[in-house]
């Protein structure tokens, strides 16, 4: 299986920081947010990793490098501006396959997350070994964490793991998901697309799957929100 990290958006929400400095880079716990994905990625054995990059997208592969240094394989898809996430898979197309792959979003920190499970969710089989109709089967399985003060009314409901576009209570979309390259057919390379307009199509037809992840999750979208959780870390005990 590979991954994609995305990694192009602008951050205009964590500026100045990012009017010089990428927001993948950005540390928390003295580890660079991009870095704590690849390092969880690697140990549960996923290497081959695409991280697309628009902003500044030099200076991430020059820290990244060809990710060897992790123990991974990086390729990057440059965009000339953001392509949003549909876009950005549909652009990275012929660096990710055909086969099943898992993203993430880069400005997520969510460092005990078990990358180990993504590798079966759309497995072609089911629990007694039959195939899929091929018609009927899953093409994404997203992950759904409680929501965050910022987004109180959450995106999809959850329904014995099946993503419903309406219901209660709500839950919202971690930015963790694994999906059928299929499901981007209908978006050209460099047509800018988010992958939320894909998803409520495919969801209105009960095609995609998911369940809750209550583990650590934090979207660092402000700069107050990253120096919480570096206070956090830099706190010494009583």
């Amino acid at each position: 299986m590979k991954a994609m990290i995305f990694a192009a958006g602008r951050g205009n929400r964590m500026r100045p920081l990012t009017d010089t400095c990428p927001k993948p880079l950005l540390k928390v716990r003295g580890r660079p947010l991009i870095v704590w994905h690849i390092v969880n990625l690697v140990r549960a054995g996923i290497t081959e990793i695409v991280i697309n990059h628009a902003h500044l997208g030099e200076q991430i592969e020059e820290m990244l490098g060809d990710g060897s240094r992790y123990g991974a394989a990086i390729s990057y898809s440059h965009e000339e501006s953001a392509l949003e996430t549909a876009g950005g898979i549909a652009k990275a197309r012929h660096l990710l396959g055909e086969d099943p792959f898992v993203t993430i979003a880069a400005d997520v920190y969510c460092p005990y997350f078990d990358f180990e499970e993504v590798k079966t969710v759309l497995q072609d089989n089911d629990v007694w070994g039959k195939p899929y109709d091929l018609a009927s089967r899953d093409v994404a399985w997203l992950y759904l964490v409680p929501n965050p003060p910022f987004h109180p009314h959450g995106d999809f409901a959850l329904n014995s793991f099946t993503v419903k576009n309406e219901g209660e209570p709500k839950w919202t979309y971690s930015g963790i998901g694994v999906f059928r390259m299929s499901m981007f057919d209908s978006v050209q390379a460099g047509e800018k697309m988010q992958l939320g307009t894909l998803l409520r199509e495919y969801i209105s037809r009960g095609l995609v799957g998911g369940e809750i992840y209550r583990g650590e999750w934090k979207n660092v979208n402000t700069i107050e929100e990253l120096d919480r959780l570096n206070a956090i870390a830099n706190k010494k005990p009583d």
